[in-house]
């Protein structure tokens, strides 16, 4: 039995986390840098551990301080939320072979579906269509210029170990493609430690869409439904929706199956999700799995019922999945937004201290956020200040409601990205669901 989480993140997953924790009866213990000892997530925590200075690589990423906290605390699970060693094999093994549960799949999981290469293969394997490109890692960069001009332009060149947008450059014609691949592959070496990149068809007009799966330890995959997360800028996500907006029936079952027959070729057991390319002619296209938590997941819940934290943990513990796919019922719509510190026009980071704050509330309304009036928002790390989640009863009912809420969202000391989602709300485009990976591109609201 888990009794005590020690939580290996910072920010309002932690807090979240937390949430989950508490009402499962299990004693919780926070992380922190010299730069978060006021944080929220230290304050609800049990107890805390101060792991080090405020650069993530001597804190937050720093191994060894983390497993010296989950021996001095007597913690017995590690929780390591999203970002940071979320996704890092290594340290799930570690975990292991220091006798503490990692809450997230198997390290073998994690490195199978890590390498967005072998992601491709394994797909594949499964019967589960993937975007048009290059079989495996590409190193030279004419032999990446050939698969580009085979598959046409434009093309995407991405780190085969990337995430977060980092390493990933689109390409639209020859003349730009040698310097894009160089800088791509310098990107990938900086920011993952391996130059490997691949190519791929790039889709103007795609979307953006994934499944949220679950994995038990009994062999059981069930799927929770499908997001819409199109709306990005430089491939981060900006808003969230589930299900899926105008997606045809015939397509959605289907990018259901073959999620789950992508978590069960890996063996899956913990939550996750697999990510499409939808393309409006109907055909979508597998792009990779994310073996974590996602920043999205308020979503999917507001729409099943379901605490996705709790089953994630309760999978750790080695328990089987209380649901059946038959159990699982969606009801309405749910938007999430995302609030950043940053400048709502030019999305630059605006890190500082908060004077005031006051969250929206209601029916339908969540917010969930680790601000508190007093907290200083520091430079060091992601500019998420929270994520603002409405239900209702169906997409027309979910943006009324988010208008309304984002209304009453007031954050007084730095800038956010509150006033870019209250257009976004009032976009023609965005209230008709013509959505796109590029909408921004296209037309700033």
């Amino acid at each position: 039995m888990i009794h005590k989480v020690l939580i290996a993140n910072r920010g309002e997953i932690a807090v979240r986390i937390i949430r989950s924790c508490r009402e499962m009866g299990i004693k919780t213990v926070a992380v922190f840098s010299t730069a978060d000892r006021q944080a929220l997530h230290v304050r609800l925590a049990d107890q805390s551990v101060c792991i080090g200075p405020p650069p993530s690589a001597e804190s937050y990423l720093n191994v060894p301080a983390i497993l010296s906290a989950v021996e001095i605390t007597d913690a017995d699970s590690v929780h390591p939320g999203y970002g940071f060693l979320a996704e890092n094999a290594a340290f799930a093994e570690i975990c292991m072979n220091y006798g503490v549960k990692f809450i997230g799949p198997s390290a073998e999981s994690i490195r199978m579906m890590g390498d967005k290469i072998e992601a491709r293969r394994l797909a594949q394997k499964s019967k589960v269509p993937v975007v048009p490109g290059s079989d495996g890692a590409v190193t030279e960069e004419d032999d990446g210029l050939r698969v580009a001009k085979e598959i046409g332009f434009p093309v995407i060149v991405k780190a085969a170990a990337g995430g977060g947008g980092r390493g990933m450059k689109i390409v639209h014609s020859p003349a730009s493609f040698i310097n894009a691949f160089l800088t791509a592959q310098s990107e990938a070496l900086s920011s993952f430690g391996v130059p490997s990149v691949y190519v791929e068809k790039y889709f103007d007009n795609a979307r953006h869409v994934e499944v949220q799966v679950m994995g038990d330890r009994h062999g059981n995959v069930i799927h929770l439904g499908d997001r819409d997360c199109s709306i990005q800028r430089r491939h981060q996500k900006l808003i969230e929706e589930a299900p899926a907006p105008a997606l045809p029936a015939r397509v959605r079952h289907r990018m259901w199956k073959a999620a789950v027959d992508a978590a069960a070729a890996v063996n899956y057991n913990s939550v996750g999700t697999v990510e499409f390319l939808y393309i409006p002619d109907g055909e979508f296209y597998f792009l990779e799995m994310n073996t974590r938590i996602q920043v999205e997941h308020p979503v999917t819940e507001m729409i099943t019922g379901i605490d996705i934290v709790r089953e994630q943990i309760r999978i750790a513990d080695g328990k089987k999945l209380r649901y059946e796919q038959k159990d699982v019922a969606q009801r309405g719509h749910a938007i999430e937004v995302r609030i950043n510190a940053e400048d709502p026009d030019t999305f630059l980071p605006s890190p500082g201290s908060i004077h005031s704050c006051v969250f929206p509330g209601g029916f339908g309304v969540r917010v969930d956020t680790a601000i508190y009036p007093g907290y200083t928002v520091p430079s060091t790390y992601d500019s998420l200040l929270g994520k603002l989640i409405v239900h209702g009863e169906d997409r027309n009912d979910a943006i009324m409601r988010m208008r309304r809420a984002l209304d009453e969202f007031r954050v007084d000391g730095v800038r956010t990205t509150v006033p870019f989602h209250k257009k976004m709300m009032v976009n023609s485009d965005f209230v008709e669901a013509r959505l796109s990976t590029n909408f921004l591109e296209k037309q700033r609201p």
